[in-house]
């Protein structure tokens, strides 16, 4: 029987008992941008893209620009009029050819469009020439507005390069609400994915050790799919009050053991993830966002 799914996405599917949901939640998935994304696409300004570099080390980014830097093209096409810093490994991963996932998010409306597909050059950006485009479900998103201060402009600074967490770090992951994981199958191509929870929902172990809860979601399992084929992945943390960027590359597994879940309530797996490269920049983006409420769904246990 034909599917939209791989093998890594069918054993965890499988393993969760959500043979049923991905079935459905795979009706829902389209080869081409549909009109009713379009408007939504265009007035965003910015998108998270997961990407892997020439080692195949998984990276989250995001890319800003006024409210129509991202233009649709056409049913199959995703112009872009953005490129990356030289500090982002995003800039590096972006070539002809290569595979990106992409990730639009409204924060506010907690709206979101995932997207996929292969990369075109250009000379201010871009184009994706989109293979497949789906909704996901507001779960999980702590609301937030949104703001430019695009006219007093202040040009991004990699504060840190490192192989490990400094405690300053730890602390600021441990206070996080937020963050996007990318994922990448050798095969199919990037994906990125948001995972929200109360503050402290992710635990820093140790200086190279991070773990998170896999709460209850569409089912597809996207993401959980791509570590089970590939453990490379990466964690992107946005400062939403200061504008800058934490990102992390590593490997992760998926850990399913009673004992360990007991610590997570509402977890239904747990991803214990080991830092291989991390890299902060400071006013990577001129965006700034200012807290509304956390999302009705995060689970209680913090």
């Amino acid at each position: 029987m034909d599917t939209i799914y791989h093998s890594g996405e069918i054993k965890v599917q499988t393993q969760a008992g959500a043979v049923e949901a991905a079935t459905s939640m795979g009706r829902q998935v389209f080869p081409v941008i549909a009109h009713h994304f379009v408007d939504f696409i265009q007035s965003q300004p910015f998108v998270v893209l997961g990407s892997a570099d020439d080692r195949g080390l998984a990276w989250g980014s995001i890319l800003c620009g006024r409210p129509g830097f991202m233009k649709v093209v056409d049913e199959h096409t995703l112009w872009i009029d953005a490129l990356p810093g030289d500090q982002d490994p995003l800039r590096g991963n972006l070539k002809d050819g290569s595979e990106v996932g992409l990730l639009v998010l409204d924060f506010f409306t907690r709206r979101r469009l995932r997207m996929n597909g292969r990369v075109v050059i250009g000379e201010s950006g871009f184009s994706v020439r989109i293979r497949q485009v789906y909704s996901n479900c507001p779960r999980y998103i702590q609301s937030r507005t949104c703001e430019s201060i695009e006219d007093t402009p202040v040009a991004p600074q990699t504060a840190r390069e490192a192989v490990s967490l400094n405690e300053e770090l730890r602390e600021r992951i441990g206070r996080a609400d937020t963050f996007f994981v990318a994922s990448y199958h050798p095969e199919v191509g990037a994906d990125v994915s948001h995972r929200g929870g109360f503050p402290g929902f992710v635990q820093v172990l140790d200086e190279g050790t991070i773990v998170w809860p896999d709460y209850n979601g569409n089912g597809m399992f996207n993401t959980m799919g791509n570590i089970t084929e590939n453990p490379n992945c990466g964690m992107l943390f946005l400062d939403f009050e200061r504008g800058g960027t934490l990102q992390l590359s590593g490997t992760a597994d998926i850990i399913w053991e009673k004992d360990r879940l007991a610590l997570f309530p509402g977890a239904e797996r747990i991803i214990e993830f080991r830092i291989k490269r991390v890299i902060e920049v400071e006013n990577a983006t001129d965006l700034r966002w200012s807290f509304v409420e956390y999302s009705p769904d995060n689970p209680w246990f913090c």
